[in-house]
């Protein structure tokens, strides 16, 4: 899948573990702020869920914080017709719906109270709501918990999580079927979080970090929501005070995107998805997410379902769908697998090809995918010998030295060059960096 590269924003300061989400500026409905209740001070939100455009709300009783900062207005102020028709008290729980097949539901918000559920986009209650949630989500229960979408990829297919008590709900939006499980490790969620695909259970003013497919919590929680969800000044926060890098520090170690259109940049021993920019963006340890990863890798790239990462010597290879798992047999020697000795510069795979192009030094090599065994069968001379990075979309491709990148059209030209073109410099625009 095609990604517009220069479109994306990325924040780039390595400090973080955690999430602490970016939130955007939108206008909404004229909502007078009022201070009825501090944030700060302690609460178990009633819901939490993004709109379309990355805001994020969270609410409690009639009222609700948009973002990290500010003061809470009343949450009929924004979505007026939940106090029309339920002469709002609370919402029981809400999430930003994902349907990669259905654009008349995509990025809505729905809204569960008591039996009901309203779905609204941009601000707008949709015609035809509210309705009964069995009617829209059956073998759903009425008076939820909490509720967090789960796209294709992170849950077996595109998934809502439903909770009430320790019993969670799986329900898959093509075909209506639902899917109880009781997950009894896990706190009983008041609401549900997905941020850059990451899960997170609030309850009272902590939250816990689970996997969306099997409940398993990992790390140690539960957090105070406080230190990560919202700026609630002195005593509270992470990073032991961590800047935003300047984009003349950015050094990047591989880019790639896998057949999902998912993207990622890894720095040291750090990752950031680069294609859910609208939400913010965040470094994780690499091992968060290719749990077998251990220190800074030297390149990535995607070939069908699988991810390559290749590290030293070694390549390891993963299933890209639910997560990623490490096919059995793998880390194997890197020449074993693409005839080629590490470490490597960079590699790079151009969209509906099947040849992985290598940088060593100043050298490419070509290897043919779906050839037996693989070896590198053409080795060209590059202009640059000191490359970090490489990436190809359809826009083209593009090599990365440095805080600096070079765009060619494609790999051919990049070889048939003696000169380097003029280069560009990562900007603010591009990585969210600090000038």
């Amino acid at each position: 899948m095609a990604v517009v590269f220069l479109s994306l924003c990325v924040c780039m300061a390595l400090s973080l573990s955690h999430a602490a989400p970016a939130q955007h500026d939108v206008m909404l409905k004229d909502a007078p702020e009022d201070h009825h209740e501090d944030r700060c001070k302690g609460i178990e939100f009633d819901a939490i869920a993004p709109d379309e455009k990355g805001n994020t709300f969270f609410f409690k009783g009639d009222r609700l914080w948009k973002g990290l900062t500010g003061a809470s207005v009343l949450s009929s102020s924004v979505f007026t017709e939940l106090d029309d028709y339920a002469h709002l008290g609370h919402v029981d729980a809400a999430f930003r719906m994902h349907h990669e097949h259905d654009a008349s539901s995509h990025d809505h918000i729905y809204f569960f109270l008591d039996d009901k559920v309203f779905s609204y986009y941009n601000y707008t209650l949709e015609k035809g709501y509210p309705m009964e949630i069995q009617q829209e989500f059956p073998g759903v229960p009425s008076h939820l918990d909490a509720a967090v979408e789960c796209p294709k990829g992170e849950c077996i297919t595109d998934s809502v999580l439903f909770f009430k008590g320790n019993e969670a709900y799986s329900f898959d939006i093509k075909t209506k079927s639902v899917k109880k499980k009781v997950w009894t490790h896990l706190p009983n969620c008041t609401s549900a979080f997905r941020w850059l695909e990451h899960y997170y259970c609030f309850h009272g003013h902590n939250f816990t970090r689970f996997h969306p497919v099997t409940g398993e919590v990992t790390g140690n929680y539960p957090k105070d929501a406080r230190n990560y969800f919202m700026r609630c000044g002195e005593g509270f926060g992470h990073g032991g005070g961590a800047r935003k890098l300047r984009c003349s520090e950015v050094k990047l170690d591989a880019i790639s995107a896998d057949e999902r259109g998912r993207m990622y940049a890894f720095q040291d021993v750090m990752y950031v998805r680069l294609d859910t920019h609208r939400d913010g963006s965040h470094h994780f340890p690499i091992s968060r997410l290719w749990k077998e990863i251990s220190g800074r890798v030297d390149a990535a790239f995607a070939y069908g379902e699988n991810m390559y990462i290749i590290q030293g010597d070694q390549v390891y290879i993963y299933k890209s769908a639910v997560h990623y798992t490490l096919i059995e047999g793998y880390p194997k020697p890197l020449k074993e697998e693409l005839g080629i000795d590490g470490p490597v510069n960079a590699a790079f795979l151009c969209p509906q090809q099947h040849t992985v192009h290598i940088i060593k030094d100043q050298k490419m090599y070509d290897v043919d995918l779906v050839a037996t065994p693989r070896t590198a069968q053409t080795v060209r001379l590059i202009p640059f010998a000191d490359t970090d990075a490489g990436f190809c979309d359809a826009e083209g491709l593009k090599v990365f030295i440095g805080p600096e990148y070079y765009s060619y059209a494609n790999p051919t030209l990049l070889a048939m060059s003696r000169l380097r073109p003029e280069p560009r410099q990562i900007s603010p625009e591009t990585f969210g960096c600090e000038e």
